[in-house]
């Protein structure tokens, strides 16, 4: 196999990575019922009838489904980081095709990559997102990194 076609697959890795991520904003409702399923949680106890993992899932679900029930037009919000995911994506097509021209894409896609640390490690807390969901999306951003880094 080529280095370019290595250089391809590992940026064609990551853009699949962006348009999952981005897909997956969109049914919010539905994936944190098909969550708290596989948990054991029932959304309509109170949150504080759990502890860890299962509090902060019985928690989501009751913001989410009092949010969407007065006031659905917040979810528009998720709808546009989905969109904002897809198409951030489409920035990548250049070096796809052009690997040397659009270098500076890589170089912009990884600074997003590294910028995902601060951002959950300084807002999560103001917002009240447990520690160990800020580390899993901290991992967005450094798994994210891994083929960026690669195809330089």
């Amino acid at each position: 196999m080529s280095i370019l076609t290595k250089y391809r697959l590992a940026l064609s890795l990551f853009m699949l990575g962006l348009v999952l991520s981005g897909v997956t904003a969109f049914p919010l409702k539905w994936e944190l019922q098909l969550l708290t399923s596989w948990f054991g949680v029932d959304p309509f106890l109170p949150p504080e009838d759990y502890t860890g993992l299962s509090f902060w899932l019985a928690t989501v679900s009751k913001g989410l489904r009092e949010t969407d029930a007065a006031y659905p037009w917040m979810a528009y919000g998720t709808d546009w980081l989905a969109f904002a995911h897809i198409a951030i994506a489409v920035y990548f097509v250049g070096p796809l095709i052009d690997p040397q021209r659009n270098e500076w894409i890589i170089y912009a896609g990884l600074i997003g990559c590294v910028l995902v640390l601060p951002l959950a490690l300084i807002c999560g807390p103001l917002r009240g997102i447990p520690f160990y969901w800020r580390l899993l999306d901290c991992s967005f951003g450094i798994f994210g990194a891994v083929p960026l880094l690669y195809c330089l």
